[in-house]
Formats: C-alpha cells, sequence, structure tokens
C-alpha cells in the first residue's frame, strides 16, 4: 500500500489505522480518550456539536443498550475521508433513540463518514437503519 500523505497529513493507512482505534475505543468504552480523535468541536451531521456532548451521546447510548458493539464491514479511505459500513449489536434495556426496550437483540447497519483534519475528525456524519432496529425491537 502506498505511503502518500493525504490531505489530512496521515498515510491512508494511517488514516485507516485511526479509525480502527476508534471504533476500538467505542467497544471498549474508552470515551475519555475521544480527544486523541476528534476535535473540542466537530461538525455532526451538519451540526457544530462540541466534543464534550458528543462523549455523553456515546454513554447515553451505551446505557440504553449496554452491550452495544461496533463491527466494521468496510472501510475506504481517500484523501482526507473515511467511509465506514458497520454492523451494530446490542440490547436495549432502556428506551434507545426513541425506541421502547423489549428484551430483544438487535443488529442493523450504519454507515459513517469523515472528514479528518489536523490529524483529527472535524467533520463526522452517520445514518443507521432505525427501521431495521424497530422492526426487530416489535417483531
Amino acid at each position: 500500500m502506498s505511503a502518500t500523505v493525504t490531505d489530512a497529513g496521515m498515510s491512508t493507512q494511517e488514516l485507516r489505522d485511526f479509525y480502527l482505534r476508534y471504533v476500538d475505543l467505542a467497544n471498549k468504552r474508552e470515551f475519555a480518550r475521544m480527544a486523541d480523535f476528534a476535535h473540542e468541536e466537530v461538525i455532526m451531521n451538519g451540526t457544530p456539536v462540541k466534543m464534550a456532548d458528543m462523549v455523553a451521546e456515546f454513554y447515553k447510548h451505551v446505557e440504553a443498550v449496554p452491550d452495544l458493539h461496533w463491527e466494521i464491514q468496510d472501510v475506504v479511505v481517500e484523501g482526507d475521508r473515511i467511509a465506514a459500513r458497520l454492523v451494530d449489536t446490542g440490547t436495549p434495556v432502556k428506551e434507545w433513540n426513541g425506541l421502547t426496550p423489549t428484551g430483544k437483540s438487535v443488529s442493523f447497519t450504519e454507515t459513517a463518514f469523515y472528514r479528518v483534519q489536523d490529524g483529527k475528525f472535524k467533520f463526522m456524519s452517520y445514518l443507521m437503519d432505525a427501521d431495521s432496529v424497530r422492526r426487530q425491537l416489535a417483531g
């Protein structure tokens, strides 16, 4: 693989490894390390969000779904951008994203896009298949 430095100041492999470490952080619940990965303010789904609020959101997700696990299926790196498709799994124990827990486990696809600036995430967006989660909890 080429060691070409991208617009983010990191090689394609370094950006891929950076993303893998980020998902590992989430799966290990090491959200206090978020400063290693994100700027103090990021643009999340088009809205400026403070890193502290992003961390609080992660904690909210794992409080509602304590066994929430992110599994990377695909990662594409181009320039300063990272695109990923993940399969997320877990069993909600509290209301989550407006959905009432039923004791059933869920598995759903998440698509995420990132732009890295100065070695950290500056732009982040994601989309999860909420309809699939709703069907699994109901059915």
